[in-house]
Formats: C-alpha cells, sequence, structure tokens
C-alpha cells in the first residue's frame, strides 16, 4: 500500500510552532488551486487548502525560522488523519504529515507557459530538507521493500 502525497502551493498563514515534552510540532496551510473549463467553456478555478504538519526536529526548526505566510513549498508526505474529543463531540483532522520540504525561489511562477523565451530555466530549490536529514536510521532504507 502507498500513501504519499506530493504538493507545490502556497502558505496560508505563518506556521505554528507548538513545544510539548516529548518535542514540538509546526502547523500551517498550503493553498494548491486547479483550474478547468466546465461544459458551457466557461473557466472555473478552484483553490483547495491542505493542513500541513512538520514534527522532526530539526525540520520544525527550519519551518519556523524561513516559512512565512505566501512562500511558495514543495511538500511531500503521508496523509494522516487524527480524532480529537471536545465536549463530548468527535472532531476528524485531516492533516499532510511532512517527510520533505523544498522551499522554492522568490517570485516562482508555477505556471506551465512562458512566453518570453522558448526554454525554460532550471529550477532550484532555496532550501531543502527531509525527515530522514534529521533521522538515523541506521542504514536502512524506506525504499529497500518496494516492488518495483
Amino acid at each position: 500500500m502507498i500513501n504519499k502525497v506530493i504538493l507545490l502551493g502556497r502558505v496560508g498563514k505563518d506556521p505554528e510552532v507548538k513545544q510539548f515534552d516529548n518535542g514540538s510540532v509546526a502547523n500551517f496551510t498550503i493553498a494548491t488551486d486547479d483550474s478547468y473549463k466546465d461544459k458551457s467553456g466557461q473557466k472555473i478555478e478552484r483553490t483547495d487548502w491542505h493542513n500541513i504538519s512538520v514534527n522532526f526536529p530539526g525540520l520544525v526548526e527550519v519551518v519556523s525560522k524561513y516559512v512565512k505566510k505566501g512562500d511558495l513549498l514543495y511538500v511531500e508526505g503521508k496523509i494522516k488523519t487524527r480524532e480529537a474529543e471536545k465536549d463530548g463531540v468527535k472532531r476528524y483532522f485531516t492533516e499532510v504529515r511532512v517527510e520533505t520540504l523544498k522551499m522554492m525561489p522568490k517570485g516562482q511562477n508555477t505556471g506551465a507557459s512562458n512566453n518570453s523565451s522558448d526554454s525554460m530555466p532550471e529550477q532550484k530549490s532555496m532550501g531543502s530538507a527531509t525527515a530522514s536529514d534529521f533521522v538515523s536510521d541506521g542504514g536502512a532504507s524506506m525504499d529497500d521493500d518496494l516492488p518495483f
């Protein structure tokens, strides 16, 4: 089974960092957009908001120092649903638990077309970190059990 999410979107609010006895967590939202034409040919634009959670200590520190509202981020992670009960009412939250985060250059356009030049410039991330940068797995690779 595979549980993998890849998002490229804009940060909706400055990250909120919470400290706990066993570590810290950074939470924020990312907006992604999509457009399509309906049956009448009218262009419809849609924005989806994704709850993002970062819980690797070094990655939380990177997020708290460098990620701000409006930044363009590339994130990879897993979808997780958690349950919380308040006043006898159960609530469910779906979030992306980040394993890889890349900060894209300022002014980066996510559009696919580039009218000013025939060739697209090479895109480079300003900063990149993965969960494995902060956790030692004793040399074991998460990809070792993949069937392909």
